[in-house]
């Protein structure tokens, strides 16, 4: 039996801002509209290496053993190219080298940075 398709993360209509470095604009089947800031994006990168990033982040700070860390200074972070993957995902090369992960439409509609969908989806 195939799985049914959530329409609100079907987009109708996608625009990704790489030469201004606007970031990326999602319209979805349900007319909401998303814009995503291509650093937001970088921090959210869903693949393997940036996902054990953050949990090693989180046990340091969760451990407390981590202390008070000063941020280190990171220039903004835009992207290089960006291209589709297949029908479900997009792939962005990023300005600080990183180009493996791949955003797929159900994740980038569920790290939606709007109130509405982080009640909703509460990814984030």
């Amino acid at each position: 039996m195939p799985i049914p398709i959530d329409v609100r993360k079907k987009p109708m209509d996608v625009k990704i801002h790489v030469s201004t470095a606007a970031g990326m604009d999602i319209i979805w089947s349900d007319t909401h509209a998303s814009h995503y800031d291509f650093a937001y994006l970088r921090d959210l990168c869903p693949c393997a290496l940036c996902n054990d990033e953050r949990e090693k982040k989180s046990r340091i700070v969760s451990s407390g053993s981590g202390g008070a860390v000063l941020p280190m200074f990171k220039a903004k972070v835009t992207a290089k190219a960006a291209r589709s993957v297949g029908h479900y995902a997009i792939q962005i090369d990023f300005s600080d080298g990183h180009s493996t992960g791949i955003f797929s439409f159900d994740h980038l509609r569920e790290i939606c940075p709007c109130p509405a969908c982080q009640r909703e989806f509460g990814a984030v």
